[in-house]
């Protein structure tokens, strides 16, 4: 099947009526007590604790994304339901994390959203939602036609390098208890130097998909997660719809070794194996290539 741009137009809007409903109801509910539960997905608290508002999100979401299901002869794949594995079979599949970012939902702070994207069977995003139920703000991008905040064109910025300013990097907070950690701060520092910032700051801070879009909204910036041997580093539902934002924005999105996210794996969905990695330019994201592959040697010496 193919798609025209038309379709695609069409789908976007379907699939942010779903991101606004499930948000309007994930806002309503960060007011309230809600009930926490474990899920054995990941080594890291955020890849562990699931809500009930996850579960309603998602009811939300595949309510609204049904007839276009049905239309179009859609798979889906969402956080938490089971892979049918239809996604390997039909030509395009809905990639749904119904709240990304729970353990900042439970917490209270900012980071988490609801992000949605359209995926073919190759793996390749034509569609990406990301909406912030906090700030009510919708990111949104669809192949071929740009990507958005709110109704303002979404581009890569780079701020040129004077001597002054801050390069911003950004990951979870798992990253603390890394055998890296310590020696990344003082890397990404000379690295920012090497650059010509005036300083490096690393912000440990939210979900997968706002961590992404601060660094198209907040440059210059970088999001990055290393590979490590434990489950988890994010799946393929966190990174589909801002990888599709990325590209839209003219934005370099890969994984730490620089090559494309693979977003419709036949194995695992997860990426603890090659992290991920996003740049507000492909300067800074060509600097962390190299930093990664640095450290890695040294501690194999």
């Amino acid at each position: 099947m193919r798609l025209s741009e038309n379709d695609l137009y069409l789908l976007a809007q379907c699939a942010i009526s779903a991101a606004c409903q499930a948000g309007h109801v994930i806002a309503d509910y960060s007011q309230r007590a809600v009930s926490v539960n474990t899920k054995m997905t990941g080594s890291s608290l955020a890849a562990q604790v699931v809500t009930e508002v996850d579960h309603l999100s998602q009811a939300i979401i595949l309510q609204v994304l049904s007839p276009v299901c049905e239309r179009y002869d859609l798979a889906v794949l969402s956080e938490e339901a089971p892979d049918d594995q239809q996604r390997l079979h039909k030509d395009f599949f809905w990639s749904i994390d119904p709240l990304d970012g729970t353990l900042p939902f439970i917490e209270s702070v900012p980071g988490y959203s609801v992000a949605i994207a359209l995926v073919s069977r190759e793996g390749l995003p034509l569609i990406g939602v990301v909406y912030d139920p906090l700030t009510q703000t919708l990111f949104h991008s669809i192949k071929g036609q740009g990507a958005w905040r709110n109704q303002q064109v979404l581009k890569a910025m780079t701020r040129m390098p004077v001597g002054e300013g801050t390069l911003t990097f950004i990951t979870d907070k798992s990253f603390a208890d890394d055998g890296l950690y310590q020696t990344t701060v003082l890397e990404l520092e000379h690295l920012a130097l090497a650059l010509g910032y005036a300083c490096a700051e690393l912000k440990l801070q939210g979900g997968a998909a706002m961590n992404a879009c601060q660094v198209l909204t907040n440059t210059p910036a970088c999001y990055f997660k290393f590979p490590k041997p434990q489950l988890g580093g994010g799946s393929v539902w966190d990174y589909a719809a801002t990888s599709c934002l990325f590209q839209e924005a003219g934005a370099p999105v890969s994984d730490i070794y620089g090559h494309p996210l693979v977003l419709n794996p036949v194995g695992s969905l997860v990426m603890n194996h090659c992290g991920v990695l996003y740049g507000s330019d492909q300067t800074i994201a060509n600097k962390m290539i190299t930093l990664y592959q640095t450290l890695t040697a040294r501690k194999m010496t």
